[in-house]
């Protein structure tokens, strides 16, 4: 009876998350790309290291992967002036995963942009 409502309860659990979207167990590890001619891309291992370009520089770093959320931290980034890119994902804070889009947001909170994985 106990292993009963153990998996019933389980069950149930799994249910909620799946019917309300919820991305805690959502990976963050793969390739992520954007659109355009000079798309961004960023390659997430499942430690949070990861390593990319906002469609000019190059990126690199180690994240940390917490509830749901990388935050990037500090990165180290290429410099160039690269005119006609839009170079948003340099100032990427935090990210978070919702079934194939990586949503990434500024270190305020805002979100500058979405990534799709390949």
């Amino acid at each position: 009876m106990r292993r009963t409502k153990l998996i019933t309860a389980t069950l149930a659990a799994a249910a909620l998350l799946a019917f309300t979207g919820c991305s805690a167990g959502a990976s963050f590890a793969g390739t992520w790309t954007g659109s355009g001619a000079e798309a961004p891309q960023l390659e997430i291992a499942e430690d949070g290291e990861f390593t990319g370009t906002d469609g000019c520089n190059r990126l690199m770093g180690t994240g940390e992967i917490a509830e749901g959320t990388l935050d990037f931290g500090q990165f180290a980034s290429t410099r160039k002036l690269c005119e006609g890119v839009d170079t948003w994902l340099s100032a990427a804070g935090s990210a978070t995963v919702s079934g194939d889009t990586l949503t990434v947001l500024d270190t305020s909170g805002k979100e500058i942009g979405t990534l799709t994985r390949k």
